[in-house]
């Protein structure tokens, strides 16, 4: 019977490839203490080893980076909302002209 298909995550993957590559225990020892099939251990040591110098490249671009022309353009809204805002308050008389 097969086992059902598991999605391990990066952390994990991580541990395994460097521990494969630190070479003090086999791939089948990895194996049986990680319970993954050698083959997988043996491709994320790969991808470990393609990617390393990606560590090393410096600040990279990526999706978590906010985007400095859309933050900026919404300050400018904001600020221009608050000051019509304090302008429409002002002329009723619900805001007073001191802060």
């Amino acid at each position: 019977m097969r086992r059902k298909r598991r999605n391990h995550g990066a952390g994990f993957k991580a541990k395994v490839a460097l521990a494969a590559f630190r070479g003090d225990k086999t791939l089948t020892e990895l194996s049986s203490m990680f319970d993954v099939h050698p083959n997988q251990i043996a491709e994320w040591k790969k991808q470990l080893l393609t990617g390393a110098s990606d560590v090393f490249s410096g600040p990279r671009k990526n999706g978590d980076d906010p985007d400095i022309q859309a933050m900026h353009a919404k300050i400018g809204q904001l600020t221009l909302e608050n000051d019509f805002l304090e302008q429409a308050l002002t002329k009723a008389g619900r805001l007073s002209a001191k802060r």
